[in-house]
């Protein structure tokens, strides 16, 4: 029986699997599904056949089922209303399910064909730590552990009562000789931080932060997935930039003007402070509706990237939402200014419909 429900219960896992990949565009491009976390669980809401169940009974009502009828007649006469009857459309029925954030992840990367990332440096090596946690009955000599070999001597002289309390000599015999046993485990030291910039100036609407909450979830349902510690860094700029928690970053209400290279500036400091490139695996998004002030700031923010960030990134990635106040001069500039690098990635992210479309163009390349 045991067997039989694990069985049915994997089936049914595989199922909701399907019906959630079938329409995985549609559940990345929904903000709703960001706000069912819970913990490591995600609420999903998934379309399901709902089965009929008879009940056993007296059935006193007339109508179908019981007696004469016709079609199109209601089975409780009493409900039906004028001008009802046989319909011909199906019902929408929805079940809940809780997926884990590790099962999104690896849909994630299959509906994208996503490549596994190859992180770089030191950190990126499995090393393997060496605890002593146990004792055996052989070793060097260098490891004999001299109070379990002294107590097993000295149980054996006195179970075999040769032991002599007035003349306490413990004289340990090969048997009796314990030694420090060496356990190896893997230390995992692949480390990589992420960045999240955001411009929140005036131009920034609700609309276009929405965009970018429901796509930075995904990249870090990614990016977990890939390595097994995380550090993520948020930064907003207006004119100014300043570093925030998480909930700022979402809920932050702001306006005035745009200075990028503020932003950049920040998070040059930060890396060159706190994170030693050979150590370290960097992301970097950055999402803004592109308008900056002035051609100067640009011609500033574009050798930030060129001569300190982007040399010492695994990528940086550079997204553009549409606003209907943003000019977006400043994707064509990035692409016309570095032509052909391989770690700087844009995308032009018209609504949500195009998340999944700006999720590939970022994560495909496996950097």
């Amino acid at each position: 029986m045991s067997l039989r429900i694990d069985r049915d219960h994997n089936r049914f896992r595989e199922i909701v699997k399907g019906r959630i990949k079938k329409d995985f565009r549609r559940y990345v491009s929904k903000g709703e599904m960001v706000g069912r976390q819970n913990g490591k669980l995600i609420s999903i809401p998934v379309p399901q056949i709902d089965l009929p169940r008879f009940k056993y009974g007296k059935n006193q009502a007339g109508g179908v089922g019981q007696g004469a009828g016709e079609a199109g007649d209601a089975v409780d006469p009493d409900k039906a209303g004028p001008g009802q009857g046989a319909g011909d459309q199906p019902g929408q029925h929805m079940v809940e399910v809780d997926v884990t954030l590790e099962e999104l992840a690896a849909m994630l990367g299959e509906e994208l064909e996503l490549p596994n990332i190859q992180p770089k440096g030191a950190r990126s090596i499995q090393d393997r730590k060496d605890r002593y946690t146990g004792v055996r009955p052989t070793g060097p000599e260098s490891l004999r552990h001299l109070h379990r070999t002294f107590r097993r001597a000295l149980k054996r002289q006195i179970s075999s009562g040769v032991y002599d309390p007035d003349n306490p000599v413990i004289i340990p015999i090969r048997d009796d000789m314990r030694y420090r046993a060496r356990r190896t485990s893997p230390d995992p030291r692949a480390d990589a931080v992420v960045f999240y910039l955001m411009d929140v100036s005036g131009s920034m609407g609700d609309e276009q932060k929405e965009i970018v909450r429901i796509e930075t979830f995904w990249i870090d349902a990614w990016l977990r997935h890939q390595y097994g510690d995380l550090d993520i860094r948020y930064i907003v700029h207006d004119a100014a930039a300043r570093e925030v928690d998480r909930e700022t970053f979402f809920h932050l209400r702001e306006s005035g003007g745009t200075k990028i290279s503020s932003a950049y500036t920040l998070l040059d400091r930060i890396l060159t402070e706190e994170y030693n490139p050979a150590d370290w695996n960097v992301y970097a998004f950055h999402f803004s509706d592109g308008d900056n002030w002035g051609s100067g700031d640009t011609e500033v923010s574009l050798r930030l990237l060129s001569d300190s960030i982007l040399p010492i990134s695994n990528q940086f990635a550079y997204g553009q939402v549409e606003s209907p106040y943003g000019s977006g001069q400043f994707l064509k500039d990035l692409r016309s200014y570095f032509k052909g690098a391989d770690n700087l990635v844009t995308s032009h992210i018209p609504d949500k419909d195009h998340i999944y479309d700006s999720i590939k163009e970022f994560l495909g390349k496996g950097r």
